[in-house]
């Protein structure tokens, strides 16, 4: 062990443990093409994309309980309702917030923003 599947330009892509069509090269595990295989470390920044991507996910999957009135924003903490306007303001690029699933309960109308602080006010450039 073990076998390796080499990209064009070289590099190992994978290891396998029997030759196969497309590794069929015997590789030493102590040879430095497999210990650089072994010890790449991922994308710097990609967890931290990946993270960016999930709270999107869960931005949109609140979005959703919201419209369907599974879950009312009045639920929330009001720390959390503060960040979701916040959010949803500075995705929609500063434009007015969409408060669809505020109407029917008129919450847009009650709402004290000034407990939020800082918080109920959008800062280009910051989150």
């Amino acid at each position: 062990m073990p076998y390796v599947h080499r990209r064009a330009n070289g590099e190992v892509e994978s290891l396998h443990r029997a030759a196969t069509l497309e590794a069929s090269e015997f590789l030493d595990a102590a040879d430095p093409d497999v210990q650089r295989f072994l010890t790449q470390q991922a994308e710097p920044n990609a967890y931290e994309r990946l993270d960016a991507d999930f709270v999107r996910v869960l931005e949109d999957l609140i979005d959703v309980l919201l419209g369907k009135g599974i879950l009312r924003i009045t639920d929330l903490p009001d720390i959390v309702q503060a960040k979701l306007v916040v959010r949803k303001e500075h995705r929609e690029r500063g434009g007015p917030v969409s408060a669809s699933y505020f109407s029917s309960s008129g919450f847009v109308e009650v709402i004290d923003d000034s407990a939020f602080g800082q918080l109920g006010q959008f800062e280009p450039g910051r989150e």
